[in-house]
């Protein structure tokens, strides 16, 4: 049985939804950009599982979630050409996260300025790992699907890591830093642009 399984939008029940968005929130509760983005810790608990339901159902839209079979690893992807509808995101956005939403788009517009309009490419946005299973490579295999995909069409893999841990994934599969790191305003964390060519 493949380590791995893509799940296709009518395969994502609610309870699926609601235990991956859950699984990224706990995984980011304590990362530097959400801890930027909504720095009271209770408040935090309470809007992240919404803020990452979004996503979770973005990426299924294009049939681009992966998750281990357990359901303790997930990576959230887009493919080449894909084109979110933003007024529809940014309302979404705006629900699940409130006065928190200004944050957010201050992220989105500055990762917008440093978002590579080259080649088409797929895009990583998360990738989470349950606690205890951390250091196990389940993310280093989820990403490998999507190089796999990747150098199989001859298109290059874009991601942003917002921690040392997420960087450390991207270059062991062969990601490499490029231009400068996105730096979010008021002494905010950075977030490191990555870029792999297709093999």
């Amino acid at each position: 049985m493949s380590p791995t399984t893509a799940l296709t939008p009518n395969r994502l029940s609610r309870s699926r939804i609601t235990h991956l968005s859950t699984l990224l929130a706990d995984a980011f509760h304590e990362d530097a950009l959400t801890r930027w983005m909504i720095p009271d810790e209770r408040l935090r608990a309470e809007l992240l599982p919404g803020f990452f339901r979004v996503f979770v159902e973005l990426s299924a839209s294009y049939d681009a979630v992966l998750t281990t079979p357990d359901g303790d690893a997930v990576l959230l992807f887009l493919p080449p050409g894909a084109e979110p509808d933003e007024e529809a995101l940014d309302a979404a956005f705006a629900e699940a996260l409130g006065e928190h939403a200004d944050a957010l788009r201050t992220i989105a517009r500055l990762q917008a300025e440093r978002h590579p309009h080259g080649p088409p490419h797929y895009y990583v946005s998360f990738g989470a790992v349950r606690a205890g299973r951390q250091q196990g490579g389940l993310i280093t295999r989820l990403l490998g699907e999507v190089l796999a995909r990747a150098d199989a069409e001859g298109v290059p893999v874009y991601s942003e890591a917002s921690s040392q841990g997420g960087e450390a994934a991207c270059r062991r599969v062969g990601f490499e830093r490029v231009g400068e790191d996105i730096a979010l305003p008021a002494d905010g964390p950075l977030l490191r642009p990555m870029w792999r060519d297709p093999r």
